[in-house]
């Protein structure tokens, strides 16, 4: 296995065996913690102390997604393939906690004395589209947004590549998006100014315990037998991980709070991707400052993309992720991948990154903090996501990659 799905399969063999640790990789654990000191200093200083906080917020959500193993792109396809739904459960949890803590701050407008707001966008057919898209890219490149991240910082090469076509496919799409924004579109909808945040908490809460419930059903209906939040094993190591789905859960909702409130906006990252190979292009001699998309965002490609926060977030993630897999002793290049999958890993790549641009974000500023700003386009774009992984599942064994199912006990 490769990609996400290895992580995750790392971490659930982990769960059920005896907690014998092997000794950390103390030069990748030193290296991370370096480079996360001396960046949240730099930056301090270089930038402002808020900047120094949100690499440190971005290092604990990498250190999260890896010790936690909580990927959406394994999470979706072992429930397409073999109806094992813990991992979507785990993201109703994460949603519904959300929901408690942002609908209330939505509704006000402000937190801890701050103006913030959240992602709440149009729904229109370029989200439809985009999202799609994005779901497809999810199963062939291997990751999501925040998946690409967490992986390449745990040491994983095929999601190096995955990364770049990412940024690619991301400055691509803001060439064509003039033409995206002129099809259908109506305009944004947020249930909490909708019906107030009690109400929304309510609504939206009641949707994600239907979802969890019919993947259990399902679970159960399949195999038999069925845990809410995975299989129970062996008692966790905090610093050293695996940490439980729902630890994961909870510290994502928690820790995108804090975003919230550091940032005055909620997690995102492919705005940052964005950012980076826009600067990448115009470093080369692309004349994309001519492209209408930049023509608003020059400060973007003149300022440092140490001065953006979702940049900044980024290379926390990656940090983080980095020092969990030097705790953990799972810090393991590969550098032989197999030519099937390399060009899964371009075409799912682009594919991520032009379709989140589409979309306006990802499985996290679309999916994730859309749903918990009270946005309703962050609900179309898991319908249109989901939808793009079941496709992209069917594809995944025609570019070598595999699919998890469990064999089913004969007669």
């Amino acid at each position: 296995m490769t990609e996400t799905a290895a992580v995750l399969a790392d971490a659930a063999a982990a769960r059920r065996r005896p907690q014998m640790l092997p000794p950390m990789n103390r030069p990748v654990a030193g290296a991370a913690i370096v480079l996360l000191v001396g960046g949240a200093a730099a930056l301090a200083v270089g930038q402002s102390p808020r900047m120094a906080a949100l690499l440190v917020i971005g290092a604990a959500l990498g250190m999260t997604l890896y010790h936690a193993a909580f990927g959406f792109t394994a999470a979706w396809r072992v429930f397409i393939a073999d109806r094992r739904g813990a991992g979507l459960r785990a993201q109703m949890v994460m949603l519904a906690v959300a929901a408690l803590l942002f609908y209330p701050v939505m509704d006000a407008g402000n937190l801890f004395g701050q103006s913030v707001g959240g992602f709440v966008m149009p729904l229109s057919t370029a989200v439809i589209v985009g999202a799609f898209i994005f779901g497809v890219g999810m199963q062939l490149g291997g990751g999501c947004g925040s998946g690409t991240l967490f992986t390449v910082g745990g040491g994983n090469t095929r999601m190096v590549v995955t990364l770049a076509a990412f940024i690619a496919g991301s400055v691509i799409a803001t060439a064509h998006l003039p033409w995206w924004r002129e099809l259908p579109s109506m305009a944004p909808v947020s249930l909490v100014r909708e019906w107030g945040p009690a109400p929304a908490i309510l609504a939206v809460c009641a949707v994600f315990a239907a979802i969890a419930l019919v993947s259990f059903r399902l679970e159960k209906q399949r195999h038999g037998a069925a845990h809410w939040l995975g299989t129970p094993g062996a008692a966790s190591h905090w610093l050293r991980g695996p940490w439980p789905l729902v630890a994961g859960a909870l510290l994502l909702a928690v820790l995108n709070f804090a975003t919230l409130a550091v940032a005055h906006h909620p997690w995102g990252v492919t705005s940052g991707f964005t950012l980076w190979g826009g600067q990448i292009a115009d470093a080369v001699g692309i004349d994309i400052r001519s492209w209408p998309y930049w023509a608003n965002r020059q400060g973007w490609l003149d300022s440092s993309i140490f001065a953006n926060t979702v940049s900044v977030m980024n290379f926390g993630v990656i940090i983080g992720a980095l020092l969990a897999a030097g705790l953990a002793a799972k810090f393991r290049p590969t550098w032989r991948i197999p030519p099937r999958s390399l060009a899964a890993a371009v075409l799912g790549g682009l594919m991520l990154g032009y379709g989140a641009r589409l979309a306006y974000g990802c499985n996290i500023g679309a999916y994730f903090s859309g749903i918990a700003s009270g946005s309703l386009h962050g609900w179309l774009w898991l319908v249109a996501a989901f939808a793009g992984n079941i496709v992209g599942t069917r594809l995944r064994p025609w570019f070598g990659l595999g699919v998890e199912r469990t064999e089913r006990a004969s007669c």
